[in-house]
């Protein structure tokens, strides 16, 4: 197995497509092989938790995130479509609030790989769809955070799917500007981030719609 994998506008985050193989008459599609995932990826985190979730049309979940406890998570989607927003949450980024938007599916066989520090949400564009995540770290509920799915200081480009379907924790999900964000030195995130990048493929970074000094911005979504 091997992976193939497209640098989206936020480095880190990576849009995987693992390889399919005929063996034996039968289409093989090995969901995940440890060694390959570090050769794409750069990331060494050893996986310690999966879960599978199972929504319906028009759910639609608030980007979230677990500041303490700090989960890299591996996503794909096994049944439906779905499309799945992450957003920087990362204090001292320079990419702090900025969103990347792309459609898995069951179909496309793509995989989403979120390293720690950004949030991840999703809306269910399908009759059903089932979420696979595979986490370095537990979930903890108690230390869940989450920021408001149409906060405009995001922008986030939804599809239109008529009313969504939210649960009480998303419709009460605050602001960017007063949620949790990841917090460490200037230079450490520097040092980190720059480890992280020499695995991707060089990416213009859009600016926030709403930095300083800049007028019309806007966030793109990632080839899908």
């Amino acid at each position: 197995m091997s992976y193939s994998y497209t640098p989206t506008s936020l480095p880190e985050v990576l849009l995987l497509e693992p390889q399919l193989r005929i063996e034996d008459g039968a289409i093989l599609h090995e969901c995940f092989n440890a060694r390959d995932f570090v050769q794409a990826t750069g990331f060494k985190n050893e996986f310690v938790q999966e879960c599978l979730l199972k929504y319906r049309y028009g759910v639609v979940r608030s980007p979230h995130y677990q500041v303490h406890h700090q989960q890299g998570k591996l996503v794909r989607v096994g049944v439906g479509e779905v499309f799945h927003v992450v957003v920087d949450m990362r204090r001292y980024s320079p990419s702090f609030g900025r969103w990347v938007g792309m459609m898995l599916s069951a179909s496309n066989q793509q995989q989403l790989w979120i390293p720690q520090g950004f949030a991840h949400g999703f809306a269910v564009l399908s009759g059903t769809a089932e979420i696979h995540i595979k986490s370095t770290d537990y979930l903890y509920p108690e230390h869940e955070c989450r920021v408001r799915w149409d906060d405009p200081s995001i922008g986030i480009e939804w599809p239109a799917i008529g009313t969504p379907m939210l649960s009480p924790k998303d419709k009460a999900a605050p602001l960017l500007a007063d949620a949790s964000a990841f917090m460490e030195n200037r230079q450490l995130a520097r040092q980190r981030w720059g480890v992280q990048r020499q695995f991707c493929a060089p990416v213009q970074i859009a600016p926030r719609p709403w930095a300083p000094g800049v007028a019309g911005g806007t966030n793109h979504k990632s080839v899908e």
